[in-house]
């Protein structure tokens, strides 16, 4: 990210929020979102917008599910969209696997399914939309074969005892002249 202060514009989230709602005012945008935003960070957007967002866009999957933020915007009529709902398997970054976790895997065997679908299937379940990535036409079809099936909810309970780990934790973010000085700023705390 940048080195200098002169490599930051001043950061409004407000200014930017009324922006989009004159943007979806005007028709051309059907729907306005937000993406990382925490619980807080959503209730200081809530307190001025007159366009509540349709959408928050996170990092979800089972090592990561985001209960206390997927209550409140439940209670806000915001959807969630799960990004890296697989928990970006092979990547650098990953310092946990979704897809080896045993209660994943327990669940998968069981089922007769790949990992990789108990993980979507759980996102679907949770009420989410997801995002995976893949260039693969075999994975693509297999990321489509979640929709027919259900995870029972004995298994849903154990997908939920998971230790929480969030992956993409964005310390690049954080420097003395952005807006967020460390970690803990950047995420209100939820680490």
């Amino acid at each position: 990210m940048g080195e200098s202060k002169d490599d930051y514009a001043p950061l409004n989230i407000s200014l930017t929020w009324q922006a989009m709602e004159q943007v979806a005012r005007s028709g051309k945008a059907k729907s306005i979102g937000v993406s990382n935003f925490t619980v807080e960070k959503l209730k200081d957007l809530l307190a001025h917008a007159t366009i509540i967002p349709a959408v928050n866009q996170v990092e979800c999957h089972p090592h990561w599910q985001q209960m206390k933020l997927s209550r409140f915007c439940a209670s806000q009529d915001i959807h969630i969209t799960g990004y890296c709902p697989l928990g970006s398997p092979g990547s650098s970054f990953a310092k946990v696997s979704v897809l080896e976790h045993p209660i994943i895997n327990e669940i998968a065997k069981k089922l007769g399914k790949p990992p990789a679908q108990i993980a979507l299937r759980w996102g679907i379940q949770s009420g989410h939309s997801i995002l995976p990535k893949s260039t693969n036409p075999n994975r693509l079809r297999s990321n489509f074969d979640i929709l027919d099936w259900s995870i029972p909810a004995e298994d849903m309970r154990k997908i939920a005892t998971i230790e929480q780990v969030r992956l993409l934790r964005s310390e690049s973010m954080c420097n003395e002249y952005g807006p967020y000085k460390t970690l803990e700023e950047l995420w209100d705390n939820d680490l």
